[in-house]
């Protein structure tokens, strides 16, 4: 079969496949199971593969291109508008088949096995900190229905909930101190298991150049840096900075028509995780700062002379992110005085 143009249609278990010829006619149509589709492509001359960017996309890239095929993966919501009538499978397929050839479409970095390694430390830590956060909710909420008030923050039930368990006056029962004993050592599990993630980030960050690089940048730490890195890969993909930080949901959202340009808020696009890093890096800068007004940037102090504190740590965060690029893409190092060239 002279197949050119392959779509995959990817699931857990069996895989819907896809085949046009130069000439656009279907040859191939199958349903494939997953033990088998390496042996499918392997027995194919080399080709162009399309795949949507969902679970395993990444892995089933790599594997393709080691057979000697130009694999690329698509957003889902880019390959959408290409499917004809009623939704499956096939015609999953036949659509991103479709889909793969246009000349306009984007398409989305293969990431290597570091990257994802490192990514899935950076989620693995994140779930820890959302459950300890969870626990500590918890452990606040049961004590203020017996009367006992525990400040917000970590650090507070840290340093508060020892002295409580401790203190044989104020009226807790003893089923209720060793309930709360179990449950602040889950705290302080999770709270370990969130300190040597964190080691491993920041160890894996230490021997990466370009992670180092960005940790100069005021409000990019390691945990950023690193995250920022294995998400990116190459920043050369981006045409300019103002790409990447559209990537991140950091640039309006556009309701224009008829030559009237309306722009609203950030679209909240891309990653969250990255995003959320950058704004609160962002807002770390600005609480720092206003503290030392001396040492404070003359475009960030007057942005807050006529914004609020939120749109200004978005501002903020888009900045740092289009000079992530500039260091990324020009291999460069962090200067605070070079003036920016215009995107």
């Amino acid at each position: 079969m002279n197949i050119t143009t392959v779509g995959i249609d990817l699931a857990k278990n069996v895989f819907q496949v896809h085949g046009v010829d130069e000439r656009g006619k279907v040859v191939l149509r199958k349903s494939v199971k997953r033990a088998e589709l390496t042996k499918v492509f392997a027995n194919l001359r080399a080709c162009l593969i399309g795949m949507e960017a969902c679970g395993s996309a990444h892995y089933w890239a790599r594997r393709l291109m080691e057979l000697g095929h130009t694999v690329k993966l698509m957003a889902p919501q880019f390959v959408k508008p290409y499917v004809k009538t009623n939704k499956n499978d096939a015609r999953d397929a036949e659509a991103i088949c479709e889909a793969v050839t246009r000349p306009n479409m984007r398409f989305v970095p293969v990431k290597s096995v570091e990257q994802q390694t490192v990514l899935a430390v950076h989620r693995s830590r994140q779930g820890f900190v959302v459950a300890r956060t969870a626990q500590a909710n918890q452990i606040r909420g049961l004590l203020y229905e017996l009367g006992i008030v525990i400040p917000k923050g970590v650090r507070h039930l840290e340093r508060r909930l020892p002295e409580i368990l401790e203190d044989a006056e104020n009226g807790l029962p003893d089923a209720s101190r060793e309930l709360f004993a179990r449950l602040f050592e889950h705290f302080r599990e999770l709270g370990a298991h969130v300190q040597e993630l964190e080691h491993q980030i920041k160890a894996w960050h230490r021997e990466s150049e370009a992670s180092r690089r960005l940790e100069a940048i005021p409000g990019v730490g390691a945990l950023t840096a690193s995250a920022l890195v294995a998400s990116v890969g190459d920043a050369k993909t981006f045409k300019n900075g103002r790409q990447l930080a559209a990537w991140l949901g950091l640039v309006p959202r556009q309701a224009s028509s008829g030559g009237k340009e309306q722009l609203l808020g950030i679209s909240k696009r891309g990653d969250t995780y990255l995003r959320t890093l950058l704004i609160h890096g962002a807002r770390a800068v600005m609480f720092h700062r206003m503290r030392r007004a001396a040492d404070a940037d003359g475009w960030l102090l007057k942005l807050l002379a006529r914004r609020n504190r939120n749109i200004a740590a978005v501002a903020l965060a888009n900045k740092n992110a289009r000079v992530v690029w500039a260091l990324l893409a020009h291999q460069r190092e962090y200067c605070a005085n070079a003036i920016a060239a215009a995107a």
